[in-house]
């Protein structure tokens, strides 16, 4: 049986050496159908990774060139559209809790028209009985 080394050639002999493109393309096909990987026509025809990558850009037919294929599981489209039903439940939320603050806004506005009464909140800085002192300290009675 031949071994392998037997058929070694030199670096120079290897650099000056060329493929068909029939042979390139019969590679490529193979390589597409799953008869043999990039690394078994590497080892076999003493071919770097890279001139079969590039055999694969030009003769391929899956391959477009300049064009990624992302590839998307199920789990992380059903977590996106979970996502993005749980932002507008919270949005829809947001808003009745909106329609909520202003319904009850205006009719505090009412009342204090209607009884002439002050319902607000004023945010003064009054001293709080019993606190002591406030600023320069100076006690209120």
């Amino acid at each position: 049986m031949a071994k392998r080394q037997q058929f070694q050639q030199s670096i120079d002999e290897r650099r000056r050496r060329t493929f068909s493109e029939e042979f390139k393309r019969k590679k490529v096909r193979e390589i597409e159908q799953k008869v043999t990987t990039i690394a078994q026509v590497c080892r076999e025809y003493e071919v770097r990774a890279v001139s079969v990558g590039k055999w694969l850009t030009k003769f391929s037919t899956n391959r477009m060139k300049s064009v990624r294929t992302i590839v998307e599981s199920d789990s992380d489209t059903r977590k996106i559209l979970d996502q993005g039903q749980k932002i507008a439940e919270l949005e829809r939320i947001i808003g009745q809790k909106q329609l909520l603050i202003d319904f009850q806004a205006k009719m505090m506005e009412l009342t204090e028209q209607e009884y002439g009464i002050d319902i607000k909140k004023k945010f003064e800085k009054k001293p709080l009985s019993g606190t002591g002192s406030i600023g320069n300290d100076s006690v209120v009675a």
